[in-house]
């Protein structure tokens, strides 16, 4: 016998169970909110710098990695950027855009919490936490959920508890293990949006260059059905202890895979080639100086100390074959990672709960009727730059619709009998 009973019950107080909980209530339902962390959506807090990365005004399927790339066209379709934006400027929170259509707070991450505690708040949602969640069962037409408080009886239950990354703050697999429980298809959950480590030996000529940062173009090829698919972005890269991080690392890390190349261009936008011909014919410069035309300097020095030629050559001495090899490492940096820096520092996560086993258009599972997975825990992921966060308002606010009319057929079923 259930202690309590709702409407819904929500796992997971991150960005999709608030706004999922919020939403859900604001439509009429009687939800419960559940989540085993003592803080309120800690990742959100930590987000962006603690600003917080709340959406891109660019966001669309485009972006996004699945098993299934079209899985998220319909909750992106009905509920996206601009309408969250929308709520952020109700809600008077000040924001500006950064970098490429991404979205942060002004002040702080904090903005974005409080907004969606608000939400709960006009929503009469009823918040448990901290409070562990130890199981969650099929019953009687709907489902029983045990926590530390007690037994909770709901005809739904919504599975919002995120991925692995920063497990610091309290990331569990609950929710992957809940999902093959009860019979769903898992794709493998891997790091996503996460730095990138090289074999120490092999990097050890780099690791001086630890805290160089510069615009790349950075390239990876992901097999296809037919040859491959190749993947560029062009951001920033940062050199490090370890390896290679920065926005351009972080965002072609999704699409790495382990025993893949990854390719980066240390001068996009020339042609070095071109431009050292050109230098030989009119200039008396050091090969290092006209190097550091397009490199930072020290990367220069290094590239140089390592690949030649050296770097005091006069550019007349130069052979024209050296320096199209130079020009050619340059611009077709080839390396292979041995791994990345793990769930520790990754942003997200890749995989989760396979999409063939959800609709699209409620997030329900296809297995058990009022059983929905949405947010980090689906496989969809999106790139870096405030898309993930857009896929935890759109999922959530398609599970919450489709929460809402299974209640008004519950509740029109019930008046006619």
């Amino acid at each position: 016998m259930a202690d309590h009973r709702f409407d819904a019950v929500v796992v997971g107080a991150g960005a999709a169970g608030l706004f999922c909980a919020a939403q859900a209530g604001q439509r009429g339902l009687r939800v419960l909110l559940v989540d085993h962390a003592a803080k309120v959506a800690e990742k959100i807090r930590i987000s962006g710098g603690g600003r917080c990365n709340f959406t891109n005004r660019d966001a669309s399927p485009a972006q996004f990695l699945s098993g299934n790339p079209h899985f998220c066209r319909s909750a992106l379709a009905r509920y996206g950027a601009a309408d969250f934006i929308a709520l952020v400027q109700r809600h008077g929170i000040a924001f500006h855009e950064k970098h490429k259509g991404q979205l942060f707070c002004d002040h702080s991450a904090e903005d974005i919490i409080a907004m969606l505690l608000r939400e709960c708040e006009a929503g009469g949602v009823t918040r448990w936490q901290p409070c562990r969640v130890h199981e969650v069962q099929p019953a009687d037409g709907g489902w029983t959920v045990a926590t530390e408080r007690g037994g909770v009886a709901a005809p739904s239950v919504v599975v919002a508890t995120g991925g692995l990354p920063v497990p610091k703050i309290g990331a569990t697999d609950f929710g992957l293990r809940l999902a093959s429980r009860l019979g769903h298809r898992l794709v493998e959950p891997r790091p996503a949006l996460v730095p990138l480590t090289f074999d120490a030996a092999a990097w050890a000529p780099f690791v001086p260059m630890a805290g160089i940062a510069l615009p790349v173009a950075i390239s990876t090829d992901l097999p296809a059905r037919r040859g491959s698919v190749r993947t560029t972005f062009h951001e920033d890269l940062l050199f490090t202890h370890r390896g290679l991080s920065g926005p351009a690392v972080l965002q072609i890390s999704s699409f790495w895979r382990p025993g893949q190349a990854i390719e980066v261009d240390l001068a996009p936008g020339h042609d070095v080639a071109a431009e050292l011909a050109r230098a030989k014919a009119r200039s008396r410069r050091q090969l290092g100086n006209e190097l550091a035309t397009w490199l930072p300097g020290r990367l220069a020095d290094a590239w140089l100390a390592l690949h030649g030629p050296a770097a005091d050559t006069a550019m007349p001495q130069l052979p024209d074959a050296a320096l199209r090899a130079l020009a050619g490492g340059l611009q077709a940096w080839t390396l292979q990672p041995t791994g990345t820096e793990g769930w520790r520092k990754a942003e997200v996560m890749a995989g989760g709960v396979d999409t063939r086993d959800l609709s699209s258009q409620t997030l329900e599972s296809r297995l058990h009727a009022g059983l929905h997975f949405i947010g980090e825990v689906v496989d969809v992921t999106g790139w870096l730059g405030g898309y993930n966060f857009q896929w935890a308002w759109s999922s959530a606010h398609a599970c919450a619709e489709a929460l809402a009319e299974r209640h008004a057929a519950r509740e029109a079923s019930m008046a006619d009998a």
